[in-house]
């Protein structure tokens, strides 16, 4: 029998004593034992209580336990705003039934002294809790929008209500971990508020290091090591969310639910789950999108470069890259493959998923040897005429 089962059958067995010295008396006036003392005694009422609950214990400890472990995984599942709100909040209401059931007591009906204050605490309870945790933003930012005292006594200090931008949690999914360069944001102080990495993140990662692929397993425990290192220097806060949801098989699906409830943002730099996860009206940190806007801008006519790495998709076209992983696609390309290539831009486009470049070459000779190639046609075709002309005459 496990310790939870154990407590549920010993709270029966204390109520069983209780109700047993309160109410067995009762009984056995009514059988007609009220005198016999061996029977109808405290200890003997109490035991006989005990018994019986511990009896009835027996039949509904398993529900009970079902229930509680239920309850417990739903509170795990809450942000810690959300519980302490919920908590106050329901005490208040508690505390209001007591003060309308207090005059009721005076009375002497017990449908008014025993069943309305019963009623009443759990009404004003449930009322409370649930104004406590569905406006829970409302009165966060009632009770942050307050003055202070400076500390040498000058003149008072507003405390800003925190701005609805602002979101406390950052939650990473395991891209952003694989990836790493989320530990040199945190590292420039641009990131603030609290990481949160779900259990499921963590188990997710696991089963990529512990991957049977070289290359995923490499990935996995890169992942793991950034969260480690994270955790260590603790740049800023590192919490892990221990809760599941076992209606969902998607980690992604998970993330868009854990960011709902704890009003977290999603840092990532996956850019289908980014486009998934702005139509859930959610917010999302792309770090992609950072690493992009940071990118040194260019302008038709600058010269840039670059060594042409591979043909493009379109006739004489090829590719480069800049040292930040920027595509440069260069007309007539393909006649410099593997050169280093003085070109001159003439356009850029910016997408989500990135930039690309349009160039050509600053000094092509491309179009003095096509000029060459025609005039050493033309002299051909001109040498053969003649000599047709020739033969004719002859």
């Amino acid at each position: 029998m496990n310790k939870k089962r154990a407590i549920i059958q010993g709270i029966f067995a204390f109520i069983g004593i209780g109700l047993g010295v309160v109410y067995l008396p009762l009984v056995w006036a009514g059988f007609g034992y009220s005198t016999r003392t061996w029977l109808n005694n405290e200890f003997t009422n109490a035991v006989i209580g005990a018994l019986l609950f511990w009896l009835l214990s027996l039949v509904f400890s398993g529900y009970i336990e079902r229930l509680i472990n239920r309850f417990e995984k739903s509170l795990t599942s809450k942000s810690p705003a959300y519980l302490l709100f919920g908590s106050i909040s329901t005490i208040v209401g508690l505390v209001f039934a007591i003060l309308i059931s207090t005059p009721l007591y005076r009375l002497n009906s017990p449908i008014f002294s025993g069943v309305v204050p019963i009623i009443l605490m759990i009404l004003f309870g449930w009322l409370g809790f649930r104004l406590g945790t569905t406006k829970r933003d409302e009165w966060r930012k009632l009770f942050t929008f307050r003055t202070k005292k400076n500390e040498d006594g000058g003149d008072s200090i507003i405390d800003r209500p925190i701005d609805e931008n602002y979101h406390h949690y950052k939650i990473l999914d395991t891209n952003i971990l694989i990836d790493g360069r989320i530990y040199d944001l945190v590292k420039t102080g641009f990131i603030e508020g609290t990481l949160l990495v779900p259990n499921f993140v963590l188990y997710e990662l696991q089963y990529i290091a512990d991957s049977s692929d070289s290359i995923k397993r490499v990935r996995g425990r890169r992942g793991l090591d950034i969260l480690n290192k994270l955790r260590e220097e603790n740049i800023i806060p590192v919490e892990m969310y221990e809760g599941d949801y076992d209606d969902i098989s998607e980690v992604d699906s998970k993330l868009i639910r854990l960011a709902k409830e704890v009003d977290g943002v999603i840092v990532t730099n996956d850019y289908n789950l980014n486009k998934v996860i702005e139509f859930q009206k959610v917010q999302v940190l792309n770090i992609n999108a950072l690493a992009n806007a940071l990118k040194p801008r260019v302008i038709p006519g600058e010269h840039l470069d670059v060594m042409v790495v591979k043909n493009g998709t379109e006739r004489q076209q090829g590719v480069a890259y800049l040292d930040d992983g920027t595509m440069v696609v260069v007309e007539d390309g393909r006649f410099y493959l593997n050169e280093h290539l003085d070109v001159i831009v003439t356009s850029a486009i910016q997408t989500d998923a990135g930039r690309m470049i349009f160039a050509k070459p600053a000094h092509s000779t491309h179009e003095i040897d096509e000029e060459n190639e025609k005039n050493d046609n033309a002299h051909q075709n001109g040498a053969g005429k003649q000599k047709n002309n020739k033969k004719k005459s002859n």
